[in-house]
C-alpha cells in the first residue's frame, strides 16, 4: 500500500494539513494515476466549507490529470504510462441514465474507499477522486484521454471547469447558431459557458457579473456584450443593448438569490440552464405562471452532460487547433504544500483558475 502526501481537511472551513496517507492499491476495474495537476474548482471550496456535508477527514480536489501507475484487474482501454485526465464521474455503463447517455447522473456505480491515515483511519475520498494529493485510485471510468501535444496541467482543465461550461451550452442547453445567450457569472465555469456559446453559434453572448474587470475577462474569452449585475435592472439594460431579451440563460454561480431574478432575463420560449449549485437547503423563489404562460423552462445540468468518451476528444482537438482557450484559464500554479495560498486566491474571486503541480 503506497504512502502519498496529501491535503487533508479535518475540520469544515479550516486549513488543510498537509499529511502523509496510505492509498490502497487498484482493485476490480479501477486505476491508480500519478498525477502532475490539479485545479482548484469553487466546488472545492463549498465542500470543504461543510456547505454540502459529508464526512471527515477528507481530501478534495476533483479536476485532475497524471500517468497511469497502477492497473487492477478488468480495466479495458488504458496501460500503465497513458496520459489521462481525471474527472468525479464515475458511472456503471449499465443503468437507465447511463444507457441514456447522461452518466452525471449516474446513481449506480459504486462507491469506493482507497484512503486512510498512517494509523488504518478511514479518510473520505471527496467526489470520488480526492486529487489534491500525489495519487489517486479510481474508476476506469472516470478517465479519458490526453493528447501527447496537450500539456497535462491545461489538460486537468477539461476535468470540471470547461466540460461543465461548453457542456451547459452544447448538450443541456442545446444553443442553436443565431441565439442569443446570457451567461451570469464570469469565473472559471462561465467563461466557458461563453466558449461553448460562441462554438455553438450564438449571436449575441452577454456576460453578467458584479465586477468590472471580469467583463472584460468575458470579452476576451467571446462575449459580445457585458453588464453589471449591480444595475438596477440588468434585464432590461440586456434589451436595450441587443434589441431582445435571451433565449438561453446559463447561471454559472452558486447563489440561490441570483436564481430569483435569473427568469426575468428570458424571451418567451426561452430556458434557465442551471448550471451553479447553491449549498444544501438555499431555496428560489419562481413565478411559475409567468414561466407557464411563457412557455419557459428550467433544465438542471450535472458537469455539463459530458459524455467522456464524446466529449473529452473533440475539446482536445479544440484546444490543439487554436479554437478553445486553456491556457488562458489558468492564473497561477502553486506547489501542494502552498495549497491553502491557492484556495484562498480562489476564494477572492479573482482567479480564473488555480492549479496546484505536483513534482514527478
Amino acid at each position: 500500500m503506497p504512502r502519498i502526501r496529501a491535503a487533508v481537511a479535518h475540520t469544515f472551513g479550516e486549513p488543510f494539513r498537509i499529511e502523509t496517507v496510505e492509498l490502497a492499491a487498484p482493485g476490480e476495474r479501477q486505476v491508480e494515476v500519478s498525477l502532475e495537476a490539479c485545479a482548484i474548482c469553487h466546488s472545492d471550496i463549498t465542500y470543504a466549507s461543510g456547505a454540502w456535508g459529508g464526512a471527515l477527514p477528507a481530501i478534495y480536489g476533483h479536476e485532475a490529470a497524471g500517468k497511469i501507475t497502477g492497473l487492477g484487474d478488468g480495466v479495458a482501454g488504458y496501460a500503465l504510462g497513458d496520459r489521462v485526465l481525471v474527472t468525479l464521474i464515475r458511472s456503471c455503463g449499465t443503468c437507465p441514465t447511463c444507457v441514456d447517455a447522461r452518466p452525471t447522473i449516474c446513481m449506480e456505480a459504486e462507491k469506493s474507499a482507497p484512503l486512510s491515515t498512517s494509523e488504518g483511519k478511514p479518510i473520505f475520498q471527496a467526489m470520488d477522486c480526492g486529487a489534491f494529493a500525489e495519487k489517486v485510485v479510481v474508476d476506469q471510468s472516470q478517465l479519458a484521454h490526453v493528447p501527447d501535444a496537450m500539456p497535462l496541467d491545461v489538460a486537468s482543465l477539461l476535468s470540471c471547469g470547461v466540460i461543465t461550461g461548453v457542456g451547459a451550452v452544447i448538450n443541456a442547453g442545446k444553443v442553436k447558431p443565431g441565439e442569443d445567450v446570457v451567461v451570469i457569472g464570469a469565473g472559471g465555469v462561465g467563461l466557458n459557458s461563453i466558449q461553448g456559446a460562441k462554438l455553438a453559434g450564438a449571436r449575441r453572448i452577454t456576460a453578467v457579473d458584479m465586477v468590472p474587470s471580469k467583463l472584460e475577462d468575458a470579452a476576451a474569452f467571446g462575449a459580445t456584450d457585458g453588464i453589471l449585475a449591480s444595475e438596477a435592472k440588468p434585464w432590461k439594460v440586456l434589451q436595450e443593448k441587443t434589441g431582445k431579451l435571451a433565449d438561453a440563460v446559463f447561471v454559472t454561480v452558486g447563489a440561490a438569490a441570483i436564481y430569483d431574478t435569473a427568469p426575468r432575463y428570458l424571451s418567451p420560449g426561452g430556458r434557465l440552464v442551471m448550471v451553479g449549485m447553491p449549498p444544501s437547503g438555499d431555496v428560489s423563489t419562481y413565478a411559475p405562471d409567468i414561466l407557464a404562460s411563457l412557455g419557459q423552462s428550467l433544465i438542471g445540468t450535472k458537469m455539463g452532460d459530458t459524455v467522456l468518451s464524446r466529449d473529452i476528444p473533440w475539446l482536445a482537438d479544440l484546444y490543439l487547433q487554436g479554437r478553445l482557450k486553456l491556457d488562458e484559464l489558468i492564473s497561477a500554479r502553486w506547489s501542494l504544500d502552498q495549497i491553502n495560498d491557492a484556495m484562498e486566491d480562489t476564494k477572492s474571486g479573482g482567479a480564473r483558475r488555480n492549479v496546484i503541480v505536483f513534482d514527478t
